[in-house]
């Protein structure tokens, strides 16, 4: 009987131009729970699709409880006990929980599914780990965390031996996680093994017992977590230390270049913006912090023109301007990094010339007449602005890894030489070394006189890229902290504090 659950040995995959994996290894015991590491574009996620039969490998051979198997579609990666719950979550959000949880697999009767069976088992398997959730509920009723617990229990309801983990705790918040790393530990205990992807190095040592590291499609180690090999397992994934981590030039400018004066998001039946006051000064990155749901997205998509019948007065370089729409907060110099890349940024099936200048088409289309040479002048100045690795300017940008499909997208907005550039979560699901970069270049634009508004939920990113720091509570701002008394106690403070009269108690 072998020691591992499951054997990758000698993985290899080729795409066309590129060696995703090079005789990859990767080992997984009964009741572990492993994280695999690696910069964006090391080969994680071409691994976990081989072991879940999207792709199927050059060379290579993959042995469960020691037993050689052929995994060749996804449907034999099922019948094998494997099972990945992927960062983008794939559930039907107009059918029940139990429909979901049960589909392709329902119970039947002579005359058809049966669903009070499928509603009954669905609502035992949900009680055993105690999530409140209801079989019978629409998903798209539920929030993010009870989707991503949902597609948990419907991952080990055929059975799953192996479950993957991609990213599952970019969009929850930090209680959520709590609930989640429990479940985990749950499912190990019961002998899952588990192969655990995130960018949060913090998560590994609450709840990782190993850590498989890869870059640049090559297997670089294996080691057990343990307290103090941070600094060991960066340098394993970028191959060279990260000497300085958080790059930022702090800015003492009294200028300010955008004042905005009672932002609301209108009268909306669920509101989340109340009355939101904030300035912005030339050359300083404000940060917004707060809770899952606090407002700050939408407070600066009040902003940005994108939600209809919001209200409130907008002053750039103190002239009040009235913004209606994307397009007026662009012509007055605002750009939007925005939160979801792949819903709201990206065009998957264009090239990354498409996406680098689609904001700024008037600068090389006059009438008919298209300049190709100015069109890939512009693409080439963004690509080595943002040092983004891509084989070429044609290369469609779903191809890419996240961290250079996110320096594509914040290179397209400097294109238009903005003023003020609004940053909604800039590194999430970006690996250590795209982040550090991405530090640097926002610590650059700043030393060029460009404003950012930088909304994140890691508080250390907060803490070491802001120059003040705006805290909201369910939509209203309360409080404003200097870099110099930033604290993650002072901002959870400020992040939980009750709300009465619109005055922070």
């Amino acid at each position: 009987m072998s020691e591992y659950l499951l054997e990758m040995q000698g993985i290899s995959k080729v795409f066309p131009g590129v060696q995703a994996l090079s005789k990859v290894d990767f080992q997984l015991r009964a009741g572990e729970i492993h994280a695999l590491l690696g910069e964006n574009g090391a080969g994680k996620s071409t691994l976990i699709k081989v072991l879940g039969g999207i792709y199927r490998p050059e060379e290579g051979e993959i042995r469960i409880n020691g037993q050689q198997v052929s995994i060749t579609d996804v449907n034999s990666a099922r019948a094998n006990g494997i099972s990945i719950i992927h960062q983008e979550l794939v559930l039907v959000p107009h059918m029940t929980v139990a429909e979901n949880i049960f589909l392709g697999q329902e119970p039947t009767t002579r005359f058809g599914v049966n669903h009070g069976k499928m509603a009954r088992d669905a609502q035992r398997m949900l009680d055993r780990f105690e999530l409140g959730i209801e079989a019978e509920s629409r998903v798209v009723d539920l929030s993010i965390a009870q989707q991503q617990m949902v597609e948990i229990v419907k991952a080990i309801s055929f059975n799953c031996r192996i479950l993957v983990m991609d990213e599952p705790t970019s969009s929850i918040s930090d209680r959520e996680v709590a609930a989640l790393f429990e479940i985990m530990r749950n499912l190990a205990a019961r002998g899952v093994g588990i192969i655990y992807i995130s960018h949060k190095m913090s998560e590994l040592y609450e709840v990782c017992d190993r850590v498989t590291v890869l870059r640049d499609g090559l297997f670089i180690g294996t080691r057990e977590v343990v307290p103090g090999n941070r600094d060991e397992l960066i340098s394993m994934m970028v191959g060279r230390e990260l000497s300085k981590y958080y790059v930022r030039d702090y800015c003492e400018s009294q200028e300010v270049v955008l004042r905005c004066e009672k932002l609301d998001d209108g009268n909306r039946k669920h509101k989340r913006v109340h009355e939101v006051s904030f300035e912005v000064r030339r050359g300083e990155i404000v940060g917004f912090a707060g809770l899952v749901g606090a407002g700050r997205s939408e407070a600066m998509q009040c902003l940005f023109g994108i939600t209809p019948g919001s209200t409130g007065d907008v002053y750039i370089e103190g002239k009040k301007v009235r913004i209606r729409n994307a397009v007026d907060a662009m012509g007055y110099g605002i750009a939007m990094v925005p939160e979801n890349r792949k819903l709201q940024a990206l065009y998957h099936v264009q090239n990354v010339r498409f996406n680098s200048t689609i904001e700024v088409l008037e600068k090389f289309i006059n009438k008919l007449r298209v300049d190709h040479q100015l069109e890939a002048s512009i693409t080439q100045e963004s690509i080595d602005k943002m040092r983004t690795k891509t084989p070429s300017q044609e290369q469609v940008i779903s191809n890419l890894s996240g961290g250079n499909q996110q320096k594509v997208v914040i290179g397209r907005w400097l294109a238009t030489t903005p003023k003020v550039l609004i940053m909604d979560e800039p590194t999430r699901g970006v690996d250590v070394g795209a982040k550090a970069e991405i530090y640097e270049i926002m610590n650059n634009l700043t030393k060029q006189g460009v404003s950012i508004i930088m909304i994140s939920s890691e508080l250390p990113e907060i803490i070491n890229m802001s120059d003040r720091v705006y805290v909201m509570c369910e939509g209203r701002i309360t409080g404003c902290i200097p870099h110099q008394e930033l604290s993650q106690e002072r901002i959870m403070h400020l992040a939980t504090l009750e709300m009465t009269g619109g005055q922070a108690v």
